[in-house]
């Protein structure tokens, strides 16, 4: 879902004084004119063509070997908060952690990590969701800037990006792994957006193609995909040893269109289909610990089909994304009303999860409803659905999205938003309770 609010964060200047590059900071890659002299315990390693990173475990600064070389490091732990136990595994339509079933019940906060909150508004919001009985968060891992401010993940000056590594980017993302863990919460994290909010793949297009270039250059162009996997390479070992994770997600709703609405008029499900293919793949090189899923919203190819998600018109394939073989899981969203389906949401809805949950049966994988709302008729409407989901045996939900009462305001709320005490609140905490205790 498009957030609909957007935050005016005051802007941060990052500035590299002409000393050893601190641990984690970037200290070479293809174009870099920065320090490459790593501090004192750390040296510089080679993470990609375009990005080389002072890492712990040298009593010795080095030079960066030249930008052309491919090797690759995981990086250690990067917190000293105790280590989760156990990764989660799929093992049919369930999951499982440490050989016993894991529920996936909660929501998304896409905000938590990106709204300049401090460790302990974290920490509120990650506690909210587990009172309600949440065991797994859904967040953003990406957020593209071309002039940095706030909290972001990789800035671009023009086709270079660089990723940050500092406290207002992924210091910061590990205070989130750390607030998630202190409560025990398992994340599930997408690693760029379809659509335009905290920047996306329309950023990489315009920044390594040109502006206005078609949208779906992202999945074909062959710069922009290894400039894509540079990034995951960077965010995602980083934490491959680190159990709070539960999956990574290639994107966040992935369509041949964005939100220019600009195409190449070539892009079909098969465009997308391989992408996922190549992507999924990729991460799994990187990371053999953690789940990967592409983060669709499920949308079925039946051209003909009465209704729109049914068409196959967005270029999402449901089932043939399914059966890719370096897709742990599946995903799929549920939002009738801007849809189209808002004169019956609710049945259309409950029709909607019997469909996936009869595909996850077909094909014997774990499936998700990762991202759901209506904006009328709430408490009756998710009431149904829920029942849908427990009695259809689906695997899991995520409700969009979490709410929160912080000491400096309350977090987004798009008219989805679920607050503790507003009267969905505690449907969603005796819906995960069915859920665990579900055979």
């Amino acid at each position: 879902m498009k957030p609909a609010i957007r935050f005016i964060i005051l802007a941060i200047s990052i500035s590299l004084a002409t000393a050893d590059v601190p641990v984690w900071g970037q200290c070479g890659g293809r174009d870099w004119t920065g320090e490459t002299a790593c501090a004192s315990g750390s040296s510089c390693v080679v993470q990609n063509e375009w990005y080389s990173q002072c890492l712990p475990g040298s009593t010795t600064p080095t030079n960066p070997p030249p930008a052309t070389t491919t090797s690759q490091t995981t990086a250690p732990p990067t917190t000293s908060h105790p280590v989760s136990t156990g990764f989660v595994k799929a093992s049919g339509t369930r999951f499982t952690l440490n050989g016993q079933k894991y529920t996936v019940v909660g929501g998304n906060s896409y905000w938590v990590g990106l709204t300049g909150l401090s460790t302990s508004a974290m920490n509120q919001a990650f506690s909210d969701i587990a009172n309600a009985g949440g065991t797994t968060v859904r967040t953003w891992g990406f957020n593209e800037v071309t002039s940095p401010n706030g909290n972001y993940y990789q800035s671009w000056s023009g086709a270079r990006p660089t990723i940050n590594t500092g406290a207002s980017g992924l210091l910061n993302f590990d205070n989130v792994i750390a607030a998630a863990k202190a409560n025990g919460i398992r994340l599930i994290v997408a690693l760029t957006n379809n659509w335009a909010d905290y920047g996306g793949m329309d950023v990489y297009v315009n920044q390594m193609v040109g502006n206005g270039q078609p949208h779906d250059l992202f999945y074909t162009n062959t710069a922009i995909k290894d400039a894509f996997k540079s990034y995951g390479r960077a965010f995602v070992s980083r934490y491959a040893n680190e159990p709070t994770v539960m999956a990574w997600e290639l994107a966040n709703e992935p369509r041949c269109k964005g939100s220019t609405g600009t195409t190449s008029g070539t892009c079909t499900t098969t465009t997308v289909t391989n992408w996922a293919k190549e992507m999924s793949a990729f991460i799994k090189t990187i990371d053999s610990n953690h789940l990967v899923a592409i983060g669709d919203e499920g949308f079925y190819n039946q051209p003909g089909a009465p209704t729109y998600p049914y068409q196959g018109s967005e270029g999402v394939d449901f089932e043939a994304n399914l059966a890719i073989s370096s897709v742990d899981f599946a995903t799929f969203h549920s939002y009738p009303e801007p849809w189209g389906q808002g004169a019956d949401a609710k049945a259309w809805g409950t029709q909607w999860i019997t469909d996936h949950a009869a595909s996850m049966k077909r094909v014997n994988k774990p499936v998700i409803l990762e991202e759901f709302g209506v904006t009328t008729n709430q408490p009756d409407t998710y009431a149904e659905w829920f029942n849908e989901i427990e009695s259809s045996g689906l695997t899991g939900d995520l409700i969009w999205q979490a709410g929160s009462h912080l000491s400096t305001g309350d977090t987004p709320n798009d008219g989805y938003a679920v607050y503790p005490d507003g009267p969905v609140y505690p449907l969603v905490k005796s819906h995960a309770s069915a859920m665990k205790n579900r055979a």
